[in-house]
């Protein structure tokens, strides 16, 4: 159950994100609003996740990686934004030990 709570707090993250881009540096304000309320209902979800007895260390770490992934996912979708290998390797990392992570847990 804790799971389902930090893949939503992951998702109003990454448009969290998608929308500060948008915002172009708060230029405009609606976007960088809507950011700034997806991140804190982001972090109100990902409250709840903890009510699960579930470490705080794998809470966020989870969160996190879900985040820069979809993100990432996020920007070459909608931005046509892309990571280099460097990048690519980069979030293979954070793949790995998200998952190294969940399984000591």
């Amino acid at each position: 159950m804790y799971l389902s709570f930090i893949i939503l707090s992951a998702f109003l993250d990454i448009f969290a994100n998608l929308l500060l881009k948008k915002s172009d540096g708060f230029r405009y304000k609606i976007w960088g609003i809507g950011a700034i309320v997806l991140a804190i209902l982001a972090f109100v979800m990902l409250s709840f996740s903890l009510k699960f007895d579930i470490p705080l260390s794998v809470a966020y770490s989870t969160w996190g990686a879900v985040g820069i992934i979809g993100t990432c996912l996020g920007g070459w979708i909608f931005y046509k934004e892309k990571l280099n290998k460097i990048g690519i390797t980069g979030i293979g990392v954070v793949l790995c030990a998200v998952v190294l992570l969940n399984l000591e847990h």
